[in-house]
């Protein structure tokens, strides 16, 4: 059966993992975007998709760390969603191909990938829960007072007055003019 996943467009926060079926040696040409095509973009039956957001490499680079420990410590892979796939994970030979959600370049697409790639499991980076804790300042608490609403000064109530009389006057020698 072929996986197929729905990539959003405004997708966020999401981490999907692949095993790379190739002999170390094609592993490059195979996932470098190249003048005749990229081969990666291709497998995934991607449409878009950001090199710069998709990480490829061997297993054995995580001596000590494990694969497991780099998606909890270097993806941000909540422990008990890894813990599930703790034992097929601490299984995994060769390459693996890592795509983060912004891999796909905020384009909304499908895409169904086919071998070499494997699908081994899509995971949610973890957040931080939101709290809504009171502002520690009091003049940061409640809403702001209105500015108050003062009368106009005599100097504006006389300027507008006198700006009135001068359209007036100009007015008036308009007629005139155009009378004569």
């Amino acid at each position: 059966m072929t996986e197929r996943f729905e990539i959003k467009a405004h997708e966020h926060g999401v981490v999907r993992l692949f095993a790379l079926d190739l002999p170390a040696a094609e592993v490059d040409g195979f996932a470098t975007p190249g003048a005749d095509g990229w081969p990666l973009r291709d497998a995934l039956g991607a449409d878009t998709l950001d090199p710069d957001e998709i990480e490829v490499f061997p297993v054995s680079d995580l001596t000590g760390l494990g694969l497991p420990g780099y998606m909890i410590e270097g993806l941000g892979i909540a422990e008990a969603d890894v813990a599930e796939d703790r034992a097929r994970l601490d299984a995994l030979k060769g390459h693996v191909v890592v795509v983060r959600s912004r891999g796909f370049g905020g384009v909304a697409q499908e895409i169904t990938p086919r071998a070499p790639l494997r699908w081994i499991g899509t995971y949610v980076e973890e957040r931080a829960p939101v709290q809504f804790s009171p502002l520690p300042d009091e003049a940061a608490r409640g809403a702001a007072p209105a500015p108050e609403r003062r009368a106009p000064s005599q100097a504006a109530m006389s300027g507008r007055v006198a700006m009135l009389a001068l359209l007036v006057i100009f007015a008036l020698v308009a007629v005139m003019v155009w009378i004569a």
